[in-house]
């Protein structure tokens, strides 16, 4: 391994590590993290690429933020940079949860950890909603996938206000259907005009 190679090898699981690291409430949390180090700071990928991965992540099996290292750790260094940056995510969650579950008995009904779990939740809720402001800005400014976002958005707040028990899976299925029911309507519009 040439040592340009072992530096970007390393580069990435740096990154990936302190992403793992600083990174409470799972993967939506990551996402921000993520396009600030890779897409901001990095040049990585693209913003939009960070949208289509994080779409493909969440409609693909695993955790958001382990299929996002796992692409950037491929287009960046290949097989084993998707290793290295997969590992460098996980890691330190790995090593926190066994580190707990070695010395500290009944860790949750310790006051001041459960309040400082109490100001994580704030700070997890601002970087989903980040996340997902950055988002916006960079969803096409077309007619459909503003009409999937706000109903699917509706959809979301009605189940929780009246308590349904409907998965949320369904709603990124039905979304994805329409999305691909669009796209075959709009080919065969093109078709037809020619």
């Amino acid at each position: 391994m040439n040592k340009g190679k072992g530096r970007k090898l390393c580069e990435l699981f740096l990154i990936f590590f302190k992403i793992g690291l600083f990174t409470f409430g799972g993967g939506y949390a990551m996402i921000s993290l993520i396009d600030e180090e890779c897409v901001v700071k990095k040049n990585w990928i693209t913003s939009d690429e960070l949208m289509d991965v994080t779409i493909i992540a969440e409609s693909t099996p695993g955790p958001i933020a382990i299929n996002c290292a796992t692409f950037v750790g491929y287009r960046q260094a290949g097989l084993l940079g998707a290793v290295i940056s997969t590992v460098g995510v996980v890691l330190p969650s790995f090593l926190i949860i066994y580190a707990i579950s070695l010395f500290f008995d009944n860790i949750l009904e310790n006051r001041i950890v459960s309040n400082a779990f109490k100001g994580i939740k704030v700070a997890v809720s601002l970087l989903v909603f980040t996340a997902a402001l950055r988002m916006l800005k960079i969803i096409p400014k077309k007619i459909l996938p503003i009409i999937i976002m706000a109903v699917t958005f509706i959809a979301m707040i009605l189940i929780s206000i009246f308590s349904v028990n409907f998965s949320s899976i369904y709603l990124i299925l039905i979304a994805g259907l329409a999305g691909y029911i669009s796209f075959i309507l709009a080919r065969l519009r093109k078709g037809d005009k020619k």
